[in-house]
């Protein structure tokens, strides 16, 4: 068993329902990688003890959806933004609502705590970044200058520092003492969505939508390296503790950097979908994601990942003995150092004034209103022992040494693998009682009648695959299959497993072929079957993509995406729409009148890859012809004849059109509670300049 744990580089350790609604956010707390906090649908954020599916805390107050959830640096405090725009803030330890914060007037997008202090930033898609101190109501100073949503946050590792993201393209540095901008990098070419500092040196790495990671040098505020090569928007990076290399958490694969120069150390698969937190561990990195209302975590041995240019070929092993780290220091510094206080920050360091502590914003409610809500607000411990295992008082003596957290152990072998190959094998049996297959992990459950249980109750720390169901099968009235897909209104854009797919829908029954094992081509012919309208299809559209390409490469891209529109396939045109979106240069007002037609039918498409494609295609043109199209609305008529202006004229009213009526789509969608309404809200904020015009 031992040798064979050792082959294993990457492995899912747990999946479970995390809350009874959609997961919206995670975090994993970084000092000891065992703590995960989730943030759902149902207003609740849960406390979780990383590989086990217990509930350990559930914390209620929040009377809107949960969308950002972040850990202290200590992980005693957890805080928790709503999309109605407030933050509360749990004491974990003491198990109670510690601060209720109010201020922001939409969506929280991002939230983190100071190294050192008592103090609290957050992000929100109002444009705005408050600086709170938890002992007290009302935020300590606002930092006002991006123009879209900001959607990370990130302390530099002295505090003295904060970089911001937004999706206003751009990564913002602001000195918290003097409350203003530092610098600005505008090198990104789309939404840039986490910041990360070096732990020890003055660099910044930014990751974005535009697929590219790139590092600021924080002495000379250039850029120093532009890593490229995720297959999608990069949405986690974390530097490795000693900072000799950036892990980035691409979709279902993990990426190891390493900068000047710029190079991809080694890149390891991991099919954890679209993981949203990373953190590091007994050198093994935690990665989690969320589908739905599950969450899964999994475990990368970082023993077995190349982490530098000299390091030890993947998957090789010599004499069954563990890799060893290079002797030659690693990240050798090439700039400064942080300086870190050797006390901790006090309030009285910080630059602010009482206006700016005590604004309207954060006071604009009357103190029994907040006493009256605070007591609505409580924890709930499912688990007491694991509990005091965590959370027991920091100051309480112990007389006995705390426990070393061991390394999470790797399973033996692949299960799926294993469950595939036992599946074709008893099919393949001449025996008339193995004609069943056994279901694959990734088929449809099955749920017995049992009592119903809520999303914090106990269930076995066991992988989490599907329970096969015994040889003996249950009667009729026992059984109730599950149809997920039913029950989903909007399709995901990518799911971890597929929905409802079962080995023995592709191939032949046993009692057909009792004389042996099938040939490859054999297999491959039965796996076809069946399946001819969905191969004509495909053909059919890779046909239609061919001819787009080819108008495009002979005209233009105005030219090929009226071709796209014209085949009445709109899968055809988000494939057009995803290659332009990237290109932000590429669009000229022509193309927004043919565009936005489209956009119409995207938002209001059932397919959530469509509505995101939409909604991009959307802020690109409210970013890059607004201005142009109310100002020339705006112009007073010209004297004498300008074909040039009319036609301009002409292009921004029927644009102005297709604006208006999506704006009533938007507005429509925006009601909608959970991740979809959510996105539809920060486009309503985006159209809000319309309404003027209109």
């Amino acid at each position: 068993m031992a040798a064979a744990s050792t082959t294993k580089i990457s492995w899912r350790l747990q999946e479970f329902e995390a809350h009874s609604r959609t997961v919206s956010c995670l975090s994993l707390g970084k000092s000891s990688g065992r703590l995960l906090a989730t943030g759902g649908e149902d207003c609740r954020v849960n406390i979780w003890a990383v590989s086990k599916a217990n509930c350990v805390m559930s914390l209620t107050g929040h009377k809107n959806p949960v969308e950002c959830v972040q850990f202290s640096v200590s992980e005693e405090q957890v805080a928790a933004g709503s999309q109605s725009g407030s933050i509360r803030v749990w004491d974990l330890e003491a198990a109670k609502l510690l601060r209720t914060l109010m201020g922001h007037k939409a969506n929280i997008t991002g939230l983190g705590f100071h190294p050192f202090g008592n103090f609290l930033a957050s992000s929100s898609m109002d444009t705005n970044i408050k600086l709170w101190d938890v002992r007290r109501k009302g935020y300590v100073f606002r930092y006002k200058g991006h123009t879209e949503a900001v959607r990370n946050l990130a302390f530099s590792p002295d505090g003295k520092w904060l970089a911001s993201a937004s999706d206003d393209c751009t990564v913002k540095l602001w000195d918290l003492f003097q409350g203003k901008t530092i610098t600005e990098f505008k090198s990104h070419s789309a939404a840039v969505n986490v910041v990360q500092f070096h732990p020890n040196e003055y660099l910044l790495a930014s990751g974005s939508s535009d697929r590219c990671i790139k590092l600021w040098d924080l002495e000379k505020f250039t850029m120093v390296g532009s890593l490229e090569g995720d297959t999608s928007a990069v949405r986690c990076l974390l530097f490795s503790p000693d900072g000799s290399c950036l892990y980035s958490g691409a979709s279902d694969s993990l990426r190891v950097f390493g900068w000047e120069p710029d190079r991809c150390f080694d890149v390891v698969p991991v099919g954890w979908g679209k993981v949203s937190d990373l953190a590091v561990c007994n050198q093994q990195l935690i990665g989690v994601s969320h589908q739905l209302s599950s969450v899964s975590s999994y475990v990368v041995d970082l023993k077995r990942v190349k982490k530098s240019g000299g390091a030890v070929i993947q998957g090789i092993i010599q004499d069954n003995k563990p890799l060893t780290d290079p002797a030659e220091p690693k990240g050798a510094a090439l700039r400064r150092n942080y300086d870190r206080p050797t006390t901790t920050c006090s309030s009285n360091r910080m630059k602010r004034s009482d206006t700016d502590r005590r604004s309207p914003d954060g006071e604009r409610r009357s103190q029994s209103e907040d006493e009256a809500e605070d007591k609505q607000s409580s924890a709930e411990i499912h688990n007491a022992e694991d509990y005091r295992e965590i959370f027991q008082p920091k100051h309480a003596i112990s007389r006995t040494p705390p426990r070393i957290s061991e390394p999470f152990p790797a399973p033996p072998e692949d299960e799926s693998v294993l469950a595939i190959g036992r599946q074709l094998t008893d099919m393949m049996l001449p025996s008339p009682d193995k004609q069943q297959a056994l279901p694959l992990a990734t088929s449809t459950p099955v749920q017995r009648v049992e009592p119903t249980v809520v999303s914090c109750a106990k269930r076995p720390n066991a992988m989490p695959c599907n329970p096969a169901p015994s040889s003996q099968p249950a009667p009729p009235t026992q059984v109730i299959p599950i149809k997920s897909q039913q029950q989903l209104r909007v399709i995901p854009s990518s799911r971890n497993e597929p929905l409802g797919l079962n080995v023995a829908d592709f191939l032949p029954s046993a009692a057909n072929h009792r004389g042996g094992a099938l040939s490859d081509d054999s297999a491959l012919s039965q796996i076809k079957k069946g399946h001819d309208t969905m191969c004509v299809m495909l053909s059919s559209r890779h046909r239609n993509l061919q001819t787009v390409r080819s108008v495009w490469a002979r005209e233009d891209v105005k030219s090929a995406l009226d071709a796209a529109v014209s085949m009445n396939d709109l899968s055809i045109t988000v494939d057009v729409l995803n290659i332009v979106n990237l290109q932000p240069s590429l669009w000229k007002l022509d193309l927004c009148t043919t565009v936005l037609p489209q956009i119409d039918k995207l938002l209001q498409s059932k397919y959530e890859s469509y509505m995101q494609t939409g909604s991009t295609s959307l802020k690109l043109i409210m970013k890059h012809f607004w201005t142009l199209i109310s100002e020339t609305l705006k112009a007073s008529p010209a004297v004498g004849v300008d074909i040039t202006r009319e036609e301009r004229h002409q292009k921004c009213r029927e644009c102005c059109r297709h604006l208006e009526n999506l704006s009533n789509v938007v507005k429509n969608r925006a009601r909608q509670v959970g991740r979809h309404g959510n996105a539809f809200k920060e486009l309503q904020l985006l159209m809000a300049p319309l309404d003027e015009v209109l």
